[in-house]
């Protein structure tokens, strides 16, 4: 025989169906909220000593080499020596700096024919430049500093010959996790 349904027994069981596609519908929007959440947070760093800003990681030499020695040692970091495309990243750079030092960037003219190259081939952009006045001036100064002039009160752009010892800045794309 079976045995007779209860009235009470059929709305117990669809108010524990409901129970159940409630249950799993907030658990499934709460999930999919969470993977939006960390979707959207930046889940990048910079090696240790290595400041942050936008994508790019910056190291900052506290040792007086030649540019070339600078390229090197950088590139033996995973990194280049630095390519400043913007204001907002020069003012981000400098204030990790020592005004009393110039650091050679990633910006050079090997040939000497004012033909200025990024390390990195990112195009010369002549108006996104922070020359110091009267810079640069010299065809036989190859290389670039940004470097603190006391007189302008002003941090900017100096060509230097490239096998003068100098400080460095390296750049390197974040790593994204």
């Amino acid at each position: 025989m079976v045995p007779e349904e209860h009235p009470q027994d059929r709305e117990k069981g669809v108010w524990w169906l409901q129970v159940k596609v409630w249950s799993v519908a907030a658990i499934s929007i709460s999930l999919l909220s969470a993977c939006f959440i960390v979707r959207s947070v930046d889940w990048s760093c910079c090696p240790t000593l290595w400041s942050s800003f936008q994508s790019s990681c910056y190291f900052v030499s506290t040792v007086r080499q030649s540019w070339a020695q600078h390229w090197k040692n950088c590139s033996m970091m995973g990194a280049h020596l630095a390519v400043i495309s913007t204001e907002d990243e020069q003012d981000f750079i400098i204030q990790n700096l020592d005004e009393d030092f110039a650091y050679f960037m990633g910006l050079s003219d090997p040939e000497g024919q004012r033909h200025w190259q990024w390390v990195d081939q990112t195009p010369y952009n002549k108006s996104a430049t922070f020359w110091h006045s009267g810079e640069p001036n010299d065809p036989l100064e190859r290389c670039v500093v940004v470097n603190f002039r006391h007189p302008s009160r002003k941090w900017g752009w100096n060509d230097v010959h490239c096998h003068e010892p100098e400080k460095s800045i390296c750049e390197m794309m974040k790593i994204y996790l």
